[in-house]
Order: C-alpha cells, then structure tokens, then sequence
C-alpha cells in the first residue's frame, strides 16, 4: 500500500463513468431489480409527458436479442442545440447526468423523475442505445455505445450527433437499448414484473393506453405476445381490482377530485367486510409504500368528515363520543394519488413523501369533496354502511385494548408466554441480533444446538401459525403462537408497531423445503404484511434456505442447496458419493445446522420485500382470503406442478 497521497492518486470519473464504476448507487442493484430499474427510467419519462397533458399511448417492447424499448406519443425529446454545451438535446438527456427538463415546473408541473439522473443511467449501464425523435415535421436519430477499449470501457459514448433521417407526420418518442451483460448477471426481463407495473400505471393515469409487446413469446398465430392496459374508471377501476378476493360492502367504490394552486388529488375507497386497512398512496405516479404527509392528512379529513355527518344525521348522540379513525377504515380499501411540484421524499427509495404542506392540502380537499360526495342522495345508503362497519368496529376496540393491554404486560410479554419456548440470546445490541422462528419443537431443539448464543436467539413453533388474513387484532392477540412472537420481537402491533424498539434486526422464518413449510412460510409473511409491516420494508424480514441434499464419501461432505446446485456439487465430491435429501430440518444434527442453515459465512438467506405493495395485497388476499375460486384460479395459471418443494414467494426477491 502506497505512503503517500497526492492530487495524482485522485481519480476523476468524467461523463458516465461513475455510473458504470458504483451501478448500485443509482439504480441499487444489478440484479434484476436494477435491469428493471432501467426500464422504469425511461418509461417514467414517457409517463411524465403524458401526466402532463401530452400524448396518450405509451408502447413498451422485449425483443429476442435481450434488449427494449419505450415510443410514446408526447412531444418528443428536444432535438435542438443547448445553448451552454452546444449539444443537441437528446446527446444532453443521454449523457449529461442531472440533466433533464424537470428542475423548473414551468416544462413538467408534475414529475416522478426528479434528479436528471434517469435517462442517462439506462446509457451508462447498457451496450448500445437508439433514440429515434419525431417532431416538428421531421425524424431525427441518434445511436450511442458502451466502448471497450485498452481493457477499460467508456460508457455511453456517441457514434455521431443527431441527424435527420426523414420526414415526420406526428410527434414523439423511441428509445431502444441493450442492457449490458457485463454489468447484469442476468438480462431477460420479466413480462409478470412489467406487465404489472404498466397495469399499475395505466390505473393511475385514465384514459391513456399502455401497450407490452413481448416478441420472445409468440402467442397461438405465431405473433408476438400483446397485452394492452387501459382503464376509463382511472381509481375506481383500481380499488375493484384490488377487492375482486374480497367482499365489497358496496357496489360502487367512491370517488373524488380536486386540487388546489399546490397540488391535484384523485382519490377512491370502498370498505369491504375484512378488518385490516389498505390504504395506497401515489406522488406523480410514484408508489409510496411508507406513506407520508398525504397519507396523514387523508386519515385525518376521513375521520373528520364521516364524524361530522354521522353526528348531524344523529348517528352519534349528543353525549357520545366521535368515532376513532381506526374504526372508520376497518377494512377499507383506499388509492390516493396526488401530484405536486418540488416533491421532497424521505430516504433514497422515494417511499415516503416528506413535503410538510401536503397533509394540510390533501385533508383539505379531501374534506371538501368527500362532504359533497356524502350528502348526496345516490350516496345515503352507502353512508349507513360505513356507519354500520365503524359502529362494529366500535364495539370490539375495548376487547381489543385489554388485549393490546395484556400483551404489552411484562409477565405477558417476557415471562409465561415465552418459557420453554423462546430460547434468547446473550447479546443486547439489536443491530447484530438474530432471532430464528423454527418449524417444530425438534428442529428447534437441534437449531437451539447449533446456534451462537451470543446473537441467535430461536423460537420454535408448535403447529401452524393462525390464518391472520381474516381476524381482527384481538383475535390474533388472543392465539399464543402470535402473541409469542409478537413478544419476541418486542416492537408491538399494528398500529402500535415501533420499528425502533425491534431487539432483533434480522428475523427468519425457517422451514422446511416442503410443502407444509411453504404454508408455514406463508402464514408467517401474511401475518408480518399485515401487522409488521415496516419489519419488511425496512428490511429486517428472511427466510432461511437449509439445504435439500447432502452429498458425501468417505472423506468428503458438500451440501447443495437446489436441484441445480446438486449436478454442481456431485461433480466437486468426486467419485463414489452418496445422495441424502433431506425431508426436514429435524435430520440435521446441530452441527449440520451450523454448518449449512446458521453460520452466517455460509448459509444462504432471502431478504423479503415489496416491490409492488398493490400486487403483493392482492395476491395475498387471493391466496390466503374465503375466496376459494380465485385461490384455484391463481394456482392454476402460476403453480408448477412438475417441480417439488416449491413455494410461492409473493413478497419479492
């Protein structure tokens, strides 16, 4: 290592480099979040033009090479000179990074993308891209490509400025690019991830039409594959999509706009007979999963507004008390989608809104226009329904308090519940703590073994979990198995969630690679969706991988972890070598358990998350909701049943 350190030893990354140099800071991975990230770039900006009135069709293309591409009919990229860098427009979007015409809301009153970093990131991480321009009677192209040259890569680069290559009878957008393979393990694109990310979109925005054309799957006439999205109903086809596996306590899901010189809101709910709120909130398009300002002022003019005119109707007496919010969205489910300028989001992941002048805003509106929308004739019956709901919910908050007030008890939360059960470990620091939820008491007594205690601590199940996905909070505080882990967690429920006071920050579901772990896997990410949720988002939430086989001879012991790390690991072992599957965690010894499922050098763990929160609430009420005939349904389009120990991960990667 070198003595010194002077301006020489200093590298200046120029142009894109620094993109291609640390990917993971712009686009957070190189897995196949990431290569779906630089889709996203440039779909977002296609969407931006038209969220601001220009354009109505957006196409988006896979092709066999690996490569895609976005058209849009907006107005078209500039193609004119900038006046500082004496560049055409599109050389600027493509190579310049905090570029873009979305700083001053004069050209975009309302935009996702906000750092002019988007564009150019899809650039620097691709081989080649084509821009194809169509505007102002004329077409102009422009091709740039990643260069290696001298064992170094210059990311980006143009082959040529823009030219002219015809004429041109409408305005828009087409930009092709070839992610790069040296930057991507893995470049096939998922038409399930982008089909629903544009069904998503397309909600959003009424009336505009997105199109997949996925030309690596032809359908029956040999052509490619075509989905096309568009919703004339915007939210209110949303919040039915999203209840079509619950039961809607009426028709017609309500819906309300308005906006102010600050921002524009569209908003649709309809309860349905559940207990656990959904409530999904969107800034210019972008899914804000944490919620924010907008969210807390929309809680805020719900309970307001549905108070005021059940007191003025006489639903509520002169001496009683107003009904809690949390009553008022029992089992209501809600899109709210706002656009603003200058948006400030909280943290990197753009999850939560942060601009403090949207609480007052949104609950302004919303208690304007949700008044109107109430007092309406059409809307009376409606009104009595929801009255009715808050009034059930009502009347099982105080159940509900004495059991919130029992778990939170210290002989309740550390002592009867958790004895014989919750092996703890020695360590306090929260941070380098592990806690290991284990199928079975004879797994658990192997994993307790096994373990450091200094900073594992385990928690073995007896039986399944409860099916939360159709109880109310007490009821699930009432089931010991929940209230153990709840206790174990030490953070609350619910509402009451604290991610702060965690003493574990990595909770692991192990299972068995059966098909009875898989349904304690799922039972256990209902039950962390519903009540823990920020436990997933702030990702804290795993599922352990034990291994499926255990490849031996004499002298040599391998594991393999899936059926194509078996062929691997029998051709390492060598000759002579015995196969043992392994049906279940209970066949380790706590040695093997260490080796293989513990030792955090070794063992191989799936972080949960949400990708996408609207799908992931769909899909879970699909699966573990009353509704059997679309449970069938689901099974049989996604279940493959040629392959064993599988399990549906719906959560995310």
């Amino acid at each position: 290592m070198a003595n010194t350190y002077e301006s020489k030893d200093i590298i200046v990354l120029e142009g894109l480099d620094a993109v291609r140099m640390r990917p993971g800071m712009y686009i957070g991975t190189t897995g196949a979040k990431g290569l779906h990230h630089l889709l996203w770039e440039i779909l977002d900006n296609s969407i931006d033009e038209i969220a601001n009135g220009h354009g109505d069709k957006i196409t988006v293309s896979l092709y066999e090479d690996g490569s895609a591409s976005v058209r849009d009919n907006g107005r078209g990229i500039p193609t004119d000179l900038h006046p500082k860098l004496k560049v055409s427009g599109v050389e600027v979007v493509f190579t310049q990074l905090h570029a873009g015409g979305k700083f001053e809301s004069n050209t975009y009153n309302y935009s996702g993308g906000l750092h002019g970093v988007g564009a150019s990131v899809t650039n620097a991480l691709s081989k080649w891209l084509r821009v194809v321009v169509e505007k102002e009677g004329k077409q102009y192209f422009m091709e740039f490509e990643s260069i290696e040259k001298n064992g170094k890569i210059k990311s980006g680069v143009a082959k040529a400025p823009l030219k002219v290559i015809g004429d041109a009878d409408k305005t828009g957008s087409f930009i092709h690019f070839m992610p790069d393979n040296r930057i991507f393990k893995d470049v096939s694109f998922s038409s399930e991830i982008i089909m629903q990310k544009l069904k998503e979109l397309a909600f959003l925005n009424k009336g505009i039409e997105i199109i997949l054309v996925d030309e690596r799957v032809p359908n029956i006439n040999g052509k490619p594959f075509v989905r096309r999205y568009k919703y004339i109903g915007g939210l209110i086809d949303f919040v039915t999509y999203l209840n079509e596996s619950k039961t809607a306590l009426y028709d017609r899901p309500l819906y309300l706009e308005g906006k102010s010189s600050k921002i524009e809101l569209a908003l649709a709910i309809q309860h349905t007979d559940l207990y656990i709120p959904s409530i999904f909130s969107y800034v210019n398009n972008i899914p804000t999963s944490e919620g924010g300002t907008h969210e807390t002022g929309l809680k805020s003019a719900l309970t307001k507004v549905f108070n005021d005119i059940a007191r003025k109707q006489g639903f509520i007496k002169e001496k009683e008390d107003n009904f809690l919010g949390e009553d008022f969205r029992e089992g209501l489910t809600a899109v709210l989608s706002i656009k603003m300028h200058a948006v400030q989001f909280e943290g990197q992941t753009k999850t939560k809104l942060g601009n403090p002048e949207a609480k007052g805003e949104v609950e302004t509106i919303v208690a304007e226009e949700l008044e109107k929308l109430i007092l309406r004739n059409e809307n009376k019956n409606t009104f009595e329904i929801i009255i009715k709901k808050a009034k059930q919910a009502q009347k099982v908050r105080e159940a509900e308090k004495r059991a919130k007030n029992l778990a939170r008890q210290k002989n309740s939360i550390e002592g009867a519940n958790l004895v014989g059960k919750l092996s703890s470990c020695s360590g306090r620091t929260a941070a380098l703590n592990e806690l290991f939820i284990v199928e079975g008491d004879s797994a658990g007594g192997s994993t307790k073994q096994g373990r450091d205690r200094r900073f594992q601590a385990i928690l073995p199940l007896r039986g399944k979990p409860l099916n939360v996905e159709k109880k109310r909070l007490d009821q699930v505080l009432a089931n010991e198995e929940m209230r153990t882990i709840i206790s174990a967690i030490g953070a609350n429920v619910g509402d009451g969630f604290e991610i702060d006071n965690i003493k574990y920050h990595k909770v692991i579901i192990l299972a068995d690679a059966d098909q009875d772990g898989g349904h304690i896997k799922s039972l256990l990410l209902t039950f962390f969706f519903r009540y823990m949720k920020q436990l997933i988002t702030e990702g804290h939430l795993y599922i352990g991988m034990p291994p499926l086989y255990k490849v031996y001879t004499n002298k040599t012991i391998k594991y393999a972890y899936t059926d194509v790390d078996l062929e691997t690991v029998k051709g390492t072992v060598g000759k002579g070598y015995q196969i043992q599957r392994y049906k279940g965690l209970g066949e380790m010894n706590p040695e093997q358990l260490w080796d293989t499922t513990l030792n955090p050098e070794v063992r191989r763990l799936v972080k949960v998350n949400i990708d996408d929160a609207a799908e992931a609430e769909r899909i879970i009420t699909t699966l573990m909701g009353s509704s059997i005939d679309l449970r069938k349904k689901y099974i049989s389009k996604h279940a493959n049943f040629n392959k064993e120990d599988k399990f549906i991960n719906f959560m995310g990667e």
